[in-house]
């Protein structure tokens, strides 16, 4: 087996603050990137925190951090993870700036 046929392994973690109630955006997003990215991620978790933080990590990185870029768009996290996980592939309008 080469290494082009080993699967690609791709995991994303969107840490959320249960003190500030925002499982449900981050259960959206979530949605959103498991719709989009249904066949390069092999897993997308949820992780409970506390003092304000919404973090996306794409394979252990960082890729969007709340206490420095605001909350994100869909489309800007879309981009973020199409980069780590799928470079080259067309988002469709998500493209569109």
């Amino acid at each position: 087996m080469s290494t082009s046929d080993v699967p690609s392994v791709h995991r994303v973690q969107i840490e959320y603050c249960t003190q500030c109630r925002w499982l449900p955006r981050a259960a959206w997003l979530a949605q959103e990137l498991l719709t989009t990215f249904e066949a390069e991620l092999t897993e997308l978790s949820l992780a409970p925190g506390t003092g304000g933080v919404f973090v996306v990590r794409v394979d252990g990185d960082v890729v969007w951090d709340r206490k420095q870029q605001g909350f994100p768009e869909p489309t800007a996290v879309k981009r973020l993870v199409r980069d780590r996980v799928a470079p080259g592939r067309a988002l469709g309008h998500s493209d569109r700036p």
